[in-house]
């Protein structure tokens, strides 16, 4: 008798809320803004006055310290749910970072979207359907398939026509998608709650960083550039390092691992539409298209567009 209650379990656990997934929905597109503008900031800094190791040590260190109360009531390190916390480490901590900013030092910032938050999406799917057994559904997975076509149709070129030692950048670039992806499936499974994952990470992050990133801020500020210090504080520490983070932590609770991964997507096409205003950089029809793929696919990889359903 309880054989036909089981699908419609199923597909109830499959199926969030739909309160859970407003919320998950919003607090998604508020990482990937957040994330649009980071991606700027980052290469600026890392071009400018600013090593790799000290963007990281100013990403990691307002976390570390405005999250403390709760990484606190967890302790150094989780009592349970270690490795997949060891996966959100090197997914979202001091080494993700490290790998991502010496990538920008060889590839320009239009390659960067379409390569670590455009791959992220699929590889999370990819494992969810492999080795999770994950049912995307026919909507689903046609948004999958449209993210990636407009990941190929953004940075398609930079691809096919790489500028010298490029390869460099593109390579690690894909390692960092590859461990975001890592973080992404592992956040639920820790059992911790998102100020604690990114608090502690955070922590641990900003323990690594300091010998190599606090001398880099001590010279910066002594030379003069302690303005750059204070926004990148800001906008690498406060909005990237907390707010995005947290935020993106409640869309993986509220809508699961695929959907939420599925909304970063987004960032290569709101990194070209920044690009206008910002650098004068106007997108071309193969852009445009891209831009609007990118938007369709994460309407239907996340499931916006399906509702919800209720089970008996």
């Amino acid at each position: 008798m309880e054989k036909p209650l089981a699908p419609a379990a199923t597909r109830a656990a499959a199926d969030p809320p739909l309160s859970d997934r407003f919320v998950g929905i919003g607090c998604a597109l508020l990482a990937i803004a957040i994330w649009g503008g980071w991606i700027v900031s980052t290469r600026h800094a890392v071009h400018g006055h600013l090593p790799p190791a000290t963007v990281g040590w100013l990403r990691f260190i307002v976390p570390a310290t405005v999250l403390a109360p709760a990484w606190i009531r967890v302790g150094l390190w989780p009592k349970s749910g270690l490795v997949p916390f060891v996966l959100c480490f090197f997914g979202a901590g001091g080494i993700f970072f490290l790998v991502v900013a010496n990538a920008m030092r060889f590839v320009p910032a239009a390659d960067v979207g379409p390569l670590l938050p455009g791959t992220m999406p699929l590889i999370v799917a990819a494992i969810s359907v492999l080795f999770l057994r994950e049912r995307l559904g026919r909507l689903r997975a046609l948004g999958f398939l449209c993210i990636a076509l407009g990941v190929l149709t953004l940075g398609g070129r930079g691809l096919l026509f790489p500028e010298d030692g490029a390869w460099r950048g593109h390579l690690l670039l894909l390692s960092g998608a590859a461990m975001w992806a890592g973080y992404t499936l592992a956040f639920r499974r820790t059992g911790m709650k998102a100020t604690e994952i990114v608090g502690l990470v955070g922590l641990w992050s900003t323990l690594i960083l300091t010998p190599y990133g606090l001398p880099g801020v001590i010279d910066a500020v002594s030379s003069g550039y302690g303005m750059e210090v204070l926004v990148q504080l800001l906008i690498q520490g406060l909005l990237s390092g907390v707010v995005a983070l947290v935020a993106f932590g409640i869309a993986i609770e509220r809508l699961g691992s695929s959907r939420a991964a599925a909304f970063t997507g987004l960032v290569p096409a709101l990194a070209a539409l920044i690009a206008v205003p910002v650098l004068g950089e106007h997108p071309d029809a193969a852009a445009m298209i891209g831009v609007a793929a990118t938007g369709v696919g994460v309407a239907l990889a996340s499931g916006a567009f399906g509702a919800p359903r209720a089970s008996r």
